[in-house]
């Protein structure tokens, strides 16, 4: 019994981690992070912290960039810029749809690789940490109910049942990991959101745009350094 975490370096991965060990223990659970291309690859740095934070095993692995040839994904390097607003303005804008951000299949190339290190673990689960808020327009697809269902199923039948799925979070808005995180005691100040790849995060993306909003509707500060710090009070 046991699990493998995808562990991002993120707010979210890092709630799903401190879920799992209080679950199965330190000694049953093993992390695993990877490199794709992105423009944030300092989130391996937030990894390793998070990692070492709760005494876990982590393990560092890759999907091959060329794999992403001809995508205009602007989460990845070299392609264009990451749009400067919250999820919620891009999808009335532009309505329910993929946003700019996603990298294509990359959650299912991850946990494949996660499901492998489990069988070959003798461990009887994965994790990630999908949540409401990622499903939410179709703006992530590798995050919605539907494909958690589905990759749940190949796993399964693909280990002979060894192995299974779970995504803890995915009923949960970005606030309500915020909170369930906060009550774990996760040390959201080693974790990293942003999608630029700067040493502070921009406060302007997406993602830090939620994040930011997230602990505001907790009613907490974030402790992590922003470009600009942030009006908690707002």
């Amino acid at each position: 019994m046991g699990q493998v975490v995808l562990l991002s370096g993120g707010m979210d991965s890092a709630t799903c981690l401190a879920l799992a060990i209080k679950k199965y223990g330190v000694e049953h659970v093993i992390t695993l992070a990877f490199t794709y291309g992105q423009k944030h690859d300092l989130e391996i740095i937030n990894a390793r912290q998070v990692a070492r934070f709760f005494g876990v095993k982590l393990l560092e692995a890759a999907v091959d960039r060329k794999i992403f040839t001809g995508s205009d994904s602007t989460l990845l390097k070299g392609n264009g810029a990451i749009e400067e607003k919250s999820y919620s303005e891009i999808m009335r804008e532009k309505g329910a749809k993929i946003v700019d951000t996603y990298v294509p299949f990359r959650n299912g190339l991850m946990l494949s690789q996660a499901a492998a290190l489990a069988y070959s673990s003798h461990l009887d689960e994965v994790a990630y940490g999908a949540h409401a808020d990622d499903a939410a327009g179709n703006a992530y697809p590798d995050c919605s109910p539907a494909f958690y269902e589905s990759m749940r199923a190949a796993i399964v039948a693909g280990t002979d049942g060894k192995v299974t799925m779970t995504a803890p979070l995915i009923e949960l808005t970005k606030a309500g990991v915020v909170s369930l995180g906060h009550q774990l005691g996760v040390p959201f100040e080693l974790t990293r959101s942003c999608y630029e790849g700067r040493e502070y995060a921009c406060g302007k993306c997406g993602t830090c745009r939620d994040r930011i909003s997230a602990f505001k509707q907790n009613g907490l500060k974030d402790p992590i350094k922003y470009e600009q710090t942030p009006d908690w009070n707002a």
